[in-house]
Formats: C-alpha cells, sequence, structure tokens
C-alpha cells in the first residue's frame, strides 16, 4: 500500500520536537488559531449523539440496553447542539482520543465543548487530530487524581500546535487515507470471518462429539426426545435435575445492594462475567469480606456451573478451583452437581452446544425478556456416555481445538498488525513524513463503504461511550 510512496523533497525544521521536521509548504498553527468554542441550546427536538474514542462523534444509542449505562434527563434544552463540520469534544475523555468532526447534526452533553473550524479542512482535522500524532498531547493537557476522571484544560489545549497542508493537499490526503483504511478495513473483515468459520467448525466438533461421540459406526437408539432424535444406544439420558444436588439463584437487590459493591473484594459472578465458558473477573464488580461472608450461602464452589438467568439463556461457565469462594451474582442461577457418573469438563462442554440455548428460551419466562427459573433448569435434558468414554472425547476434543485455536491465534495477530500498520500509516501521513499526493492522484473513485467499522473497534465504542457519562452529569448539574 506504501509501495512508491517517498519523503517531501523539500523540508523544514517545524520548531515542535515531537512533530519534527514538515514539508516546506506546510505552516504550524495552534489550536487556539483553528478552533472556536461555540454553544448553542434549546433544541431538545434533535437526535442525541454520542463522542466515543474509536469513531468520534456517532449518533446516540437511545435502546434500554444503552439506558443501563448513560443517564438521559427528561429535559434535553440544556444538552448543546452540534452541526455537520463543527469539532465536539468529550472533555472528560479527551486524553484517549474522545472527539471529532461531527457529520451529523444533534445534541450533546452539556459538559462537552463544541468548536467551529478555521482554516482547515474538516475531514482533514477529524483525521489528523484524532491520530496518535495528537492524542498524547490531549493527555499532557488534561488533569485529574485518577485515569479516567480526568478534565481537559481548555487554555493548555489552545496551545496544542497542529500541522496544515495546503488546502488541495489536505484533500489528496484524506483521499488516500480513506482508500487505505477501506482496504485495512476489508483485510480485517476477512480476517474476522475467518475466526468466525474456525469457531463455529469448533463448535461442530463438540456438536457431534458429545452427540455421537467418536465412533462413526455405534449402534443407535431412540433418546426419548423427540428434538435429539437419535443417541448411542449405550449412553445415558439424564435431566440435570437429576444430576444436581441443588439450585440456588443469586441473591436479589433486596439482599446484595449496589451500594455494597467495592473494587478489589470477593468478586460476584454475573453473566457479563461468563465467556467462552469461563469466569472473567472484574475488580470494579467485588464485596467486601464481610458481605461475602453474609452471603455464603451464595458462594460458588469447585465444579459448580452458574448460570445466565436472562437474556442469553445458555450462558454457562464452570466453577474452577481459583475461583471458589466467589459470590453467585443478582442475574445467575448456581447448580451444585453431585453425580459419580460425570467428569465436570465434561457437562461444561455438553452445556456449550446450541441447542441447549434453544431448549431453555423454548421453555423460558418473561414478557420482554427471555428468563431461566430452577424448574425449567431442571428438567434440561442430557447425555452422558461412561466416564471413561468422556474422558476420551474431552481428549479428542482438546486435540482439534488446539488446532484450530493456533488458526484462530494467527488470525488475530494479524488483525492486530493491520491496526498497527494503519495506526503509523496515518500518522506518518498526517504530519508529512510520507508525500501522498502522485498516489492520491492515481486512485480509482470508490464506493463509500458502510459502516460499523469491524467488530472489536465497534466493541470499543460502546464500552467507551458508556463511562464517564456520570461524571459529566455533575458538570451538567453546575453548568
Amino acid at each position: 500500500m506504501i509501495d512508491g510512496l517517498k519523503p517531501y523533497p523539500k523540508m523544514k525544521d517545524s520548531g515542535v520536537p515531537w512533530l519534527g521536521k514538515l514539508p516546506a509548504g506546510w505552516e504550524v498553527r495552534k489550536l487556539r488559531g483553528i478552533l472556536r468554542r461555540v454553544t448553542k441550546r434549546n433544541r431538545p427536538d434533535l437526535p442525541l449523539l454520542s463522542v466515543v474514542r474509536e469513531r468520534g462523534v456517532v449518533r446516540r444509542n437511545a435502546t434500554p440496553e444503552d439506558e443501563n449505562h448513560n443517564y438521559i434527563p427528561d429535559d434535553l434544552s440544556n444538552y448543546k447542539v452540534v452541526l455537520p463540520g463543527q469539532f465536539a469534544m468529550n472533555k472528560m475523555k479527551a486524553w484517549q482520543g474522545s472527539y471529532g468532526v461531527s457529520q451529523y447534526e444533534g445534541i450533546v452533553s452539556p459538559a462537552y465543548f463544541v468548536f467551529d473550524l478555521a482554516g482547515v479542512e474538516g475531514r482533514f482535522f477529524h483525521v489528523a487530530i484524532r491520530s496518535h500524532a495528537y492524542v498524547p498531547s490531549f493527555a499532557q493537557a488534561s488533569d485529574g487524581v485518577r485515569i479516567g476522571q480526568w478534565d481537559l484544560a481548555e487554555p493548555r489545549m489552545r496551545e496544542i500546535p497542529f500541522a496544515i497542508p495546503p488546502l488541495p493537499e489536505q484533500a489528496a490526503i484524506v483521499r488516500f487515507l480513506d482508500h487505505a483504511d477501506r482496504r485495512i478495513r476489508r483485510y480485517i473483515r476477512a480476517k474476522q470471518k475467518l475466526i468466525k468459520l474456525l469457531e463455529e467448525q469448533k463448535q461442530a466438533i463438540i456438536h457431534r462429539a458429545v452427540t455421537r461421540g467418536l465412533d462413526p459406526n455405534v449402534r443407535l437408539k431412540p433418546s426419548g426426545v423427540e428434538w435429539l432424535g437419535d443417541v448411542p444406544e449405550h449412553w445415558e439420558v439424564r435431566k440435570l435435575g437429576q444430576i444436581a444436588s441443588s439450585f440456588r439463584t443469586g441473591p436479589f437487590g433486596s439482599i446484595l445492594h449496589q451500594s455494597e459493591y467495592v473494587e478489589g473484594g470477593i468478586p460476584v459472578v454475573n453473566p457479563t462475567h461468563m465467556r467462552g465458558g469461563s469466569i472473567i473477573a472484574d475488580h470494579r464488580c467485588t464485596v467486601p469480606r464481610a458481605v461475602a461472608d453474609r452471603l455464603s450461602n451464595y458462594a460458588l464452589e469447585v465444579n459448580d456451573v452458574v448460570f445466565s438467568r436472562r437474556g442469553e439463556l445458555g450462558r454457562c461457565v464452570l466453577v474452577r478451583s481459583s475461583e471458589a469462594g466467589w459470590i453467585c451474582g443478582t442475574g445467575s442461577l448456581r447448580v451444585r452437581i453431585k453425580y459419580a457418573g460425570l467428569e465436570p469438563e465434561y457437562l461444561i462442554q455438553v452445556l456449550q452446544v446450541p441447542w441447549v440455548g434453544q431448549y431453555l428460551s423454548l421453555f423460558s419466562v418473561g414478557a420482554t425478556m427471555d428468563s431461566l427459573n430452577t424448574g425449567i433448569l431442571k428438567g434440561l435434558p442430557l447425555l452422558l456416555p461412561p466416564v471413561g468414554e468422556q474422558r476420551r472425547i474431552l481428549k479428542k476434543i482438546a486435540e482439534r481445538a488446539a488446532v484450530l485455536a493456533r488458526a484462530v491465534d494467527g488470525a488475530r495477530r494479524e488483525i492486530n498488525l493491520l491496526r498497527e500498520y494503519r495506526t503509523r500509516l496515518i500518522a506518518d501521513v498526517v504530519t508529512g513524513k510520507l508525500d501522498v499526493r502522485e498516489a492520491a492522484a492515481r486512485l480509482p473513485d470508490e464506493v463509500e463503504e458502510p459502516e460499523p467499522l469491524d467488530e472489536t473497534e465497534a466493541e470499543g465504542d460502546a464500552d467507551d461511550a458508556g463511562v464517564g457519562d456520570a461524571d459529566e452529569m455533575i458538570e451538567e448539574a453546575e453548568t
């Protein structure tokens, strides 16, 4: 992609150490000469916008899931108007690049900054100022007690230097980087599709192994469950209630209050912590030892299975030795397994197959969201081969999964390299280290590809949009 790109023929000292040399025709202007702060309010009829790290200004998601993280007041008259071409900034998150030139008309939090641009093309400014060449300057212009609550000091921000090429060159740079980004996103999407196919192949291997075993010539018998069909004749069909000694729903809000959560205590396991059959602990979702002792009836033991009891039914994890003593969360349901004819690791493989979630959803309760109760779980049918065969199946699954995992890891490494390459390319081009004028002139016209960005970046947006809004609302109350 950078074949044929060369440095500019004539360079000059920018006078800014971290910018280094610039092309002779470029100028350096401080942001105070580019940004003019504007404030327009009283347009609650306009759509809500948000400013996030990965994409800048985006339409705000007003779904119930979003409302779980973002406070939206009833009266939006104090929210600030943003017009297409204006620069909007989440000043509490400017240190990580939560700013950008808007494509939309809408309103943003009163705690945000909104600016008109002068002397620079909006698309160029958007790409350049959000590059890794400039984001560190916003971190240096921010103050705070701890990361995550840094507040931008506007006077220092206005002193940040910005390299400006001539207007025709700004357009050429935008054209080239749009083309490069489009190609890189195609590569990333292709790798993500490969990862998805490999993961589907892994699920197919597991599904075949836990419903038919390893012998393709095994004799079959009716399972007694219509939608399960035939199963190996020497396997048992048992309900989860027959191999469990107890079921317990996590503590309700009257037992475990939100105010009792602390950082760095005993982890509480909720559905968001269940990923790929394992528990991903969150240091922010913990309780003090005294609270954990009070909730000892909800403490987890080795080989317990914890289910999500709302939303994505079938999501579950096996409790391992390092997680013993953790607390079953409000949104979870704990099953204690007591059955000699079962390998716990085999059970969690069985519970990961798609038909388990389909069964639970079919029999779920709840008007607006699928919900699980102990009665539904007790009736869940399971196919159980003899213990020795369970171990052989687990070994074969592990062998085949290891091959697929290596391929997935390779694809993910390539995605990371592509992202690093894109980051470096953008920074080099917008600071005049590479001359793209001729390359941009040779580019064919292309049809704009629709968003969203690749999946990982989109997830980053969602995370960023939900963090820090509580801090912003404190400032809104003072505005």
